[in-house]
C-alpha cells in the first residue's frame, strides 16, 4: 500500500509541478517583470512548498534532523541540478545563455548559505522569546535580497510580440492556475514524503541521511519538473531563476522553522554536521558563479562546467554519507 501512495502522489506531484511552470512564465510575460525575477521569486516559492511542509511535518513528529537535512540536502541538489540540465540539454548549452544574467542571485545564494553555516557552527544562544536572532536575521538578509533582485530585474521584461507570439494565456488565468497548482503540491506532498520516509526507514537509513538525500531529492521533485519545462519553454532565466531561487527561500523557510520550533532555538537544536552540508553547497554555489561568469569564453569546453558540478554533487553525497550521517 505504501508504494501505491507513493508511485500515485509522485504523478500527481508531476502534473502540479507542469503547470506550476506553465503558469508562472505566462505570469513573467504578461506582467513584464521577467522570468529571472518570477523564477527566483513566484516559481521558488511554488515549488519550495513541499520542503517546507517537509520540514513542518518533521518537527511535528520530533525529528528536527530530518528538517534540517530536507532543507539543507535540498539547497545542495537544486544547485547540482544546474549541471544535470547542462548535460541532459547538452545541445542548447543553456548555461552559455544565461551567462551573466544571474550573478547577482548566485552571490545572495553564496551570502544566505554562509550567513546560516555560521549560525549552525558558531553556537549563539541569543534570542527573542523562543525564536532565536540568527533565524531572525537570515529572514531580513532574505527579504532585502528579494528586494535587490527585484531593482535588478527592473526593465527585463518581454516587448508585446513575444507576449503575442507566445498565445499565453490571459494573466487572470495564469494567476489562478498557478494558485490551484500550488494548492495540488501542499495536499500531495505530505502523502508522499510519509510514504517515502516510511520505505527508507524500512531499509534502515538514519533521518538525517533520509532528509538529506532520498526526502530532499522527492521535495525537489517540483523544482525538476518545472526547469524542465522550463528548458522546453526555452524559458532558460525561468529555470536557473527558479533553483537558485528555491536555494534561498529554503533558507528563507529554515527562519520560519525557528518560530514553528518552540522546544528551543532550531539552529542551535540540529546536528552540525549540517553546517558540512551547507558548507558543500556553497562550494557548488562558487561554481556556478564561476559558470555564469566565464561561460561565454572562447576556447572553453563545453558542458565541462555540468560535469564539474554533477561530480562534485555525487562526491559530496559520498562524503556526507562517511561523516556519519549515514548510520
Amino acid at each position: 500500500m505504501i508504494y501505491v501512495v507513493f508511485i500515485v502522489s509522485s504523478f500527481l506531484l508531476v502534473l502540479a509541478a507542469t503547470k506550476l511552470a506553465e503558469f508562472a512564465d505566462a505570469i513573467a510575460l504578461r506582467t513584464g517583470l521577467g522570468r529571472l525575477f518570477i523564477g527566483s521569486l513566484l516559481l521558488a516559492a511554488g515549488t519550495s512548498l513541499p520542503e517546507f511542509l517537509t520540514t513542518i511535518s518533521s518537527l511535528q513528529n520530533g525529528v528536527p534532523d530530518l528538517a534540517a537535512g530536507n532543507i539543507f540536502g535540498s539547497n545542495l541538489l537544486n544547485v547540482a541540478l544546474l549541471g544535470f540540465l547542462d548535460l541532459a540539454y547538452w545541445r542548447t548549452r543553456f548555461l552559455q545563455r544565461v551567462a551573466n544574467r544571474h550573478i547577482l542571485i548566485c552571490a545572495l545564494c553564496f551570502l544566505l548559505t554562509s550567513l546560516t553555516v555560521f549560525f549552525v557552527q558558531a553556537n549563539i544562544p541569543l534570542r527573542i522569546g523562543w525564536v532565536g536572532l540568527d533565524s531572525i536575521l537570515v529572514i531580513v538578509v532574505y527579504l532585502i535580497a528579494v528586494y535587490e533582485l527585484h531593482r535588478h530585474s527592473q526593465g527585463s521584461g518581454p516587448d508585446e510580440e513575444e507576449i503575442e507570439a507566445a498565445q499565453i494565456p490571459p494573466l487572470w488565468l495564469a494567476l489562478g492556475g498557478f494558485v490551484l497548482s500550488s494548492i495540488l503540491l501542499v495536499m500531495v506532498t505530505p502523502r508522499m514524503v510519509e510514504s517515502s520516509i516510511e520505505i527508507a526507514r524500512a531499509i534502515g537509513l538514519s533521518t538525517g541521511f533520509v532528509g538529506t538525500t532520498l526526502v530532499s531529492l522527492i521535495t525537489s521533485m517540483p523544482e525538476i519538473v518545472t526547469c524542465v519545462v522550463a528548458m522546453r519553454l526555452g524559458a532558460y532565466d525561468l529555470a536557473v531563476g527558479n533553483l537558485l531561487g528555491s536555494l534561498n527561500f529554503n533558507l528563507f523557510s529554515l527562519g520560519i522553522t525557528d518560530f514553528i520550533y518552540t522546544k528551543g532555538q532550531f539552529l542551535l537544536d540540529i546536528d552540525p554536521i549540517f553546517g558540512l552540508v551547507g558548507v558543500l553547497s556553497l562550494i557548488l554555489v562558487g561554481m556556478v558563479t564561476i559558470s555564469n561568469i566565464i561561460a561565454r569564453r572562447r576556447g572553453r569546453p563545453a558542458h565541462l562546467d555540468g560535469f564539474l558540478i554533477t561530480v562534485t554533487y555525487i562526491l559530496s553525497i559520498y562524503f556526507v554519507y562517511q561523516r556519519g550521517l549515514g548510520g
